[in-house]
């Protein structure tokens, strides 16, 4: 006889979810289903009509965990329709930026899963190398970027400013010095995870990874050809399951595809093995890659150079679009700038590639298992949500006006 489990709302991530699990005699899950119930926000709505400076600002605040990946991928979007090059510069101090956040956003994911994983008398040890690095690396965006959580100097044009050379002698000391606790932290979680007791399969999916690069993000990769987005009643085997969602579900080549650490580091790293451990590990050795790109991206900078680019705010009237690879995979913003105002505006945020990756994931397992694959894939479902038109009377949506121009 089968049974349906209902968790709703889910925990440990950012916005509210719900997992729906089809449950057999055993307590193994024959079908899972993850979706994100955040209420709709209009963020993408907000900034139309607006000067193009505007949408960075306001589409930093779609998340409160990635601002910098959400900033990052809104000046690359904007700087594109405004037909903007910017300084090398420019250039550095973003990629710096980025690879700092992503090491203390790998942290903070660490220090979520640390009771799942994280045994009793090591607990304290683990919090105490997460605090240390996450202490670092924000200094650096702080420094670089203005602060931590809502960016200021990252600016259409490029930085708002350089840094000094003693910012970043400051900074180049302190990465260096971090590196010794970095490596131990990594061997710490990895070593955690192999040790947890978790299914050597749970989570395994068989779907193509996506990823732009390995670093920063790489615009010109974006193909919308191979890009389709479908409603998630349509995707959903239940309908109803599916009307609950405020999200769209992105595809590539019409496919579903896993994107983020594990996917990064597969694709051009060769990372190998699948699944909620492979997850773990792959986001825990992506630290020291990043590490390594924030401390070349500083050692290359020349600060005297400029960092920030004249531009002619009117735009050009192209779809502009900025691709950055955030800490939880491939966050795409677009937009279309002419008369000085944005037309258009969209996002494609990481968590969404990935939603539909977790239904099938959960399979095979106990329900108690399950919510172990959530957390592996470390979703952040407020910063998914889109605008949809809805029946007034049935609720059921009419239109989704954010998949394609």
């Amino acid at each position: 006889m089968k049974d349906r489990i209902v968790i709703s709302p889910t925990s440990r991530q950012e916005g509210h979810a719900e997992l729906v699990m089809d449950v057999d005699d055993e307590g193994i899950v024959t079908k899972g289903r993850y979706l994100s119930i955040t209420p709709v926000r209009g963020l993408e709505k907000m900034v139309l009509n607006k000067s193009p400076e505007t949408a960075p600002v306001l589409c930093q605040r779609i998340c409160g965990v990635c601002p910098i990946p959400h900033t990052l991928a809104s000046v690359e979007a904007v700087d594109s329709s405004l037909g903007i090059e910017i300084p090398k510069a420019a250039r550095l101090l973003r990629e710096a930026t980025l690879a700092a956040h992503n090491i203390n956003s790998a942290a903070i994911h660490h220090f979520l899963v640390a009771p799942d994983i994280v045994p009793d008398d090591q607990f304290a040890t683990a919090v105490k190398s997460v605090s240390t690095i996450r202490k670092t690396v924000q200094y650096v965006v702080d420094m670089i970027a203005g602060e931590g959580i809502h960016p200021a100097d990252i600016r259409v044009g490029g930085m708002a400013r350089n840094i000094s050379p003693l910012a970043k002698d400051k900074l180049v000391t302190r990465m260096t010095d971090l590196k010794e606790t970095l490596e131990a932290h990594v061997e710490l979680i990895k070593n955690f995870v192999l040790e947890a007791g978790l299914p050597k399969d749970l989570g395994v999916v068989d779907a193509p990874v996506l990823a732009s690069s390995g670093a920063y993000g790489d615009n010109d990769w974006f193909d919308l050809d191979k890009f389709s987005e479908v409603l998630p009643e349509a995707w959903y085997d239940d309908s109803d399951i599916g009307k609950k969602a405020c999200t769209t579900i992105p595809l590539w080549d019409g496919k579903n595809v896993e994107t983020g650490p594990r996917a990064r580091m597969e694709k051009f790293h060769g990372f190998k093995g699948k699944g909620v451990i492979a997850q773990h590990v792959a986001r825990a050795d992506e630290m020291l890659v990043n590490y390594q790109l924030c401390l070349d991206a500083l050692d290359e900078l020349d600060t005297s150079a400029s960092a920030r680019a004249d531009y002619d705010p009117r735009g050009t009237g192209k779809l502009g679009i900025g691709v950055i690879e955030g800490p939880r995979g491939t966050n795409v913003h677009m937009s279309k700038i002419e008369n000085g105002k944005t037309q258009f505006y969209s996002a494609i945020v990481p968590t969404t590639w990935n939603i539909p990756t977790m239904g099938p994931a959960t399979e095979g397992f106990s329900h108690e298992l399950a919510p172990h694959v959530i957390r592996a894939y470390d979703p952040c479902l407020s910063c998914a949500t889109h605008v949809m038109v809805v029946n007034e009377e049935d609720k059921s949506v009419i239109k989704n006006e954010m998949v394609r121009i």
